[in-house]
């Protein structure tokens, strides 16, 4: 007899890991819908509870005396707390009510022709649920509609209509509206918000003689407000007053806060440590005297900087205040308009305080912009200097500090020198050295490196004296330059941007091979025919522009008091004089110049 086998048949991998997606797929699909319906039906009993109960805040309303129908301390009177908060089905809500008289325009209106002498023609009522807990948010709005049962009579009361808007004059929807009278019986503290005209309009408002303080704001906008005289003298904006049957409209502007990020430093960006200044705005909140709404005293940090958060949109000016430095100009020009929603950079340019100063500011006649390359002449008697508008220059005048200064600190130092110069004898001056009565055929000398405080553009090298000893020859002071943004690498050339040429006469233009450039150095040559005599020169400086040097402005430093004469010109524009006058040590005039 055949012996049969049997065969037996499992399941393989393959058909396992299928069965357990498709359970898996089964069971989150399942989880997901039973998910889904829990959430809904608490949505659902969520919106159950709330709607029973704006309805039963409504049923109870509706059985008040149409008087007593009012926010207590709030415009119409009434007896109804603002807020509460309550407990329905185990679920907490914070009740906000709100009732206005509304003006139906059906008979006329408070300001309307015929006018309504009766302008509460009935009450809007709304109730505002918010439930923290609930899900969706858990925010409900009921408002409904309540008429008086008598007819109306005429009212001695008056409207207060209050509108707010934007920097651009754009309504302000759901502005903050605070309102307060506390002579009213009983006191009226209000606080609302604007619609969607940004307005906030309340009839039937009890008449009172500047007696009702607002104050307007918004989360994360400026705030403004009425003022009374015990606050400032002559308030720009008193508090409001209501008459009987009268229309009270008063506007109120905001619009979002602002930063101020200020930097005080010298025009080659070194930053000036814990300077004290004035920072102003021109929006006034007083009369007779003038006001500012906003006037500190502030002081940059160790650093030079000081951050301006929660600004509000104005035109600042600034006064520094220190003994030690005197204003040289600004970026952007002074006063300085802020912008709302802006991180407005400034950068406050001070020079070291002299005798007496003059800050000579040339805009456009038209535009009122800063003109940069403007040239400034100011001359009184034999007194005579010229200075470019948005051109800072270093000047050394000193060098008998010695050599071995590598970046330009001291301003008595340098950086090396062939041993050939004289740097002492006498002091101020450089001069070939002098051994036993015979002076050096030639010697060099090198510079500390000058720091303009970003990539710079240069103009012209200048020294002094302008001649020489006949007897030295022919260029017997030469320079050349050097320049780079690392600190590293320094070839010095001449105009012409190679090493074979030199600098030969003051007041030469500077290669543009140095423009964007940081850091700059120079090298002097010194020579004579006959070592008899020797070439010297007593300072050497050069301009240049930065990032750091303000726009269409100059400082005239070192004066004495008097009149001067001040010239500006510049390429396309005519000619402009003035008389400017040095009374203080620190005075400012302003020269604006017509396009031809």
């Amino acid at each position: 007899m055949p012996i049969r086998k049997k065969k037996y048949k499992g399941i393989s991998i393959a058909e396992t890991v299928i069965a357990i997606a498709i359970f898996s797929i089964v069971g989150i699909s399942l989880y997901q819908l039973s998910t889904q319906l829990t959430r809904l039906t608490r949505v659902s009993r969520d919106e159950i509870a709330a709607t029973a109960l704006a309805q039963e805040e409504f049923e109870k309303i509706r059985n008040l005396p149409y008087a007593s129908i009012g926010i207590l301390n709030g415009i119409p009177q009434g007896i109804l707390p603002k807020t509460q908060a309550v407990t329905r089905d185990g679920i907490s809500f914070e009740i906000t009510r709100t009732v206005r008289n509304i003006d139906d325009p059906f008979d006329g209106t408070i300001n309307g022709s015929p006018k309504d002498t009766a302008p509460s023609d009935y009450k809007l009522l709304e109730i505002q649920l918010s439930c923290p807990m609930c899900r969706d948010g858990g925010d409900y709005t009921f408002s409904s509609h309540i008429a008086p049962k008598n007819t109306e009579t005429s009212s001695n009361n008056g409207a207060l209509f209050i509108q707010v808007f934007d920097a651009n004059g754009q309504p302000i929807q759901g502005a903050n509206v605070h309102i307060a009278n506390s002579s009213a019986v009983p006191p009226i503290l209000i606080d609302e918000t604007t619609n969607a005209a940004g307005m906030l309009q309340l009839v039937d408002v009890p008449t009172g003689t500047k007696k009702y303080k607002i104050t307007v704001t918004k989360d994360g906008y400026s705030t403004q407000r009425t003022m009374g005289n015990d606050e400032v003298s002559n308030p720009t904006k008193p508090h409001a007053t209501v008459s009987t049957q009268q229309v009270t409209q008063i506007s109120f502007s905001i619009d979002t806060l602002s930063t101020i990020n200020i930097l005080t430093a010298t025009a080659t960006c070194t930053p000036i440590p814990s300077l004290p200044f004035t920072l102003a705005g021109s929006k006034m909140i007083g009369s007779s005297p003038n006001t500012p709404k906003y006037s500190q005293n502030l002081q940059t940090n160790a650093n030079g900087t000081l951050t301006l958060p929660d600004m509000e949109w104005d035109t600042y000016t600034f006064t520094e205040t220190s003994e030690s430095y005197v204003l040289a100009g600004s970026l952007p020009l002074s006063p300085i308009t802020l912008s709302p929603n802006a991180i407005q950079d400034i950068t406050i340019v001070l020079e070291p305080s002299n005798p007496r100063n003059l800050l000579v500011t040339v805009l456009d006649n038209g535009t009122s912009l800063p003109l940069a390359e403007s040239s400034v002449l100011l001359e009184k008697n034999d007194f005579q200097a010229t200075l470019i508008t948005g051109r800072g220059f270093i000047i050394q005048s000193g060098w008998q500090g010695g050599s071995g200064q590598t970046l330009f600190t001291d301003p008595l130092k340098y950086f090396s020198d062939d041993a050939n110069i004289s740097t002492s004898s006498p002091e101020n001056e450089l001069k070939l050295k002098q051994t036993l009565g015979t002076y050096s055929s030639n010697g060099w000398l090198i510079s500390s490196t000058f720091d303009t405080g970003s990539p710079s553009n240069f103009y012209e090298l200048l020294w002094q004296p302008l001649d020489q000893p006949p007897q030295t020859g022919s260029n017997a002071v030469t320079f050349q330059l050097a320049s780079n943004n690392d600190q590293l690498t320094w070839n010095f050339v001449g105009p012409d941007g190679t090493d074979q040429t030199y600098y030969t006469t003051s007041n030469h233009n500077i290669s543009a091979t140095h423009n964007n450039d940081r850091y700059l150095r120079y090298k002097l040559f010194l020579s004579t025919a006959n070592t008899s005599y020797t070439p010297n020169v007593s300072d050497i400086s050069f301009t240049f522009t930065s990032q750091c040097v303000p726009s269409g402005q100059v400082l005239f430093s070192g004066l004495t008091e008097n009149k001067y004469t001040l010239t500006a010109s510049k390429t396309g524009y005519y000619e402009q004089t003035a008389t400017a006058k040095t009374p203080i040590s620190y005075n400012e005039h302003t020269i604006r110049l017509t396009p031809q």
